[in-house]
């Protein structure tokens, strides 16, 4: 199949009925209003339903009902809508029901602005909601990688019996880019059966709850969502190492669309002769910390500088992974401002 010219949002949408998940509830909010224009086109012409709800915390309990009949369910917002379902989220995660958030991240705190923005890395991966919950964070760079992730989500989205997140900031859902659907997987949603609401003829009751009154109990669930977090850890990690096949002085650290800017500026220094390298996360939670923990502890790596556009939230987890073995710096950029590869190179040539 040839490639399809498609905007980020667009692709997203498209992504997701290819993945069978015909069921959309959503509210519109800039930078990614497009996947509901997108949809309410597309869905009925694949036998499916997009329901704009009247504000994000009435989408957000939807995909809670419709995720509790085992179909596939998702949903898409922007940073401040994302706020707004994360009580919802919360719920989600402790009844146990697969579904797909997708943050197209927009700038802040408050309203912000609609330009890009990394700021909802804490949000995501530290949750926006109340109690012990994770949601597994996936964090493209490209609009191919995103419909690949998107794909991705809704299985490990079953996989897991749990919400899952994609976070593709505000340039990915506006960019358009080439989109390769072929090497698309076909939707295989595994056995329901055991769990979901579709009507109890001829056997018992499902009962879908997060209420536990008793602590034992409450304890016990608390617990069993834990060692669901603890099998992602295992088993989930992923990331690339860019330019990494040998030891590098000083290695760049960077998620999503920065990292695309931050592979430009290792390019561009390689052509000078002066080797870096990126390690670039792809899963925000689980946080690759292993790969990256190696990658400090060569003798020969001396510094590490984190990219971001935002304040600088990942250095959290670079320093849980590094545990300040080598000093590290940070560059970024606030407020919708994309950084530039001749900006990053600057930041490098100040620590060589």
């Amino acid at each position: 199949m040839a490639k399809v010219l498609l905007k980020g949002c667009e692709a997203i949408g498209e992504a997701a009925v290819r993945a069978g998940a015909l069921r959309y509830f959503a509210y519109p909010i800039t930078p990614q209003s497009e996947v509901a224009e997108y949809l309410v086109r597309r869905m009925p012409e694949v036998g499916g339903v997009f329901l704009q709800a009247e504000s994000e915390v009435a989408a957000s309990n939807m995909i809670f009902g419709a995720a509790s009949t085992g179909e596939r369910v998702f949903t898409t917002s922007s940073s401040p809508g994302i706020s707004l379902m994360s009580e919802a989220l919360s719920y989600i995660a402790a009844a146990e029901l697969p579904c797909v958030f997708v943050n197209v991240v927009r700038n802040g705190p408050g309203l912000g602005g609609i330009l890009p923005s990394q700021g909802d890395y804490l949000q995501a991966t530290r949750g926006g909601g109340h109690g012990d919950y994770k949601l597994l964070v996936l964090a493209p760079s490209t609009v191919q990688e995103t419909v690949e992730h998107i794909m991705l989500a809704f299985e490990l989205a079953d996989q897991y019996r749990n919400p899952i997140m994609v976070m593709a900031d505000g340039l990915i859902g506006q960019m358009m880019e080439p989109v390769d659907f072929s090497a698309a997987p076909k939707p295989n949603p595994p056995d329901k059966s055991s769990w979901a609401t579709t009507g109890a003829k001829g056997r018992k009751p499902h009962l879908i709850k997060t209420l536990f009154l008793s602590p034992q109990l409450g304890e016990e669930h608390n617990r069993k969502l834990a060692a669901k977090y603890d099998k992602m850890r295992a088993n989930e990690v992923r990331y690339e190492a860019y330019n990494l096949d040998e030891p590098r002085k000083v290695v760049m650290v960077a998620f999503g669309t920065t990292a695309r800017v931050c592979k430009t500026a290792v390019d561009a220094l390689k052509k000078e002769g002066i080797e870096i390298g990126l390690f670039r996360p792809i899963t925000l939670f689980p946080y690759p910390y292993k790969p990256l923990r190696d990658i400090a502890e060569r003798n020969e790596m001396r510094h590490l500088l984190v990219v971001e556009m935002n304040m600088g939230q990942m250095i959290e987890d670079v320093r849980l992974a590094t545990s300040d073995r080598k000093p590290i710096t940070f560059y970024g950029r606030q407020g919708g401002i994309v950084p530039s590869p001749e900006e990053v190179v600057e930041e490098i040539r100040k620590l060589l």
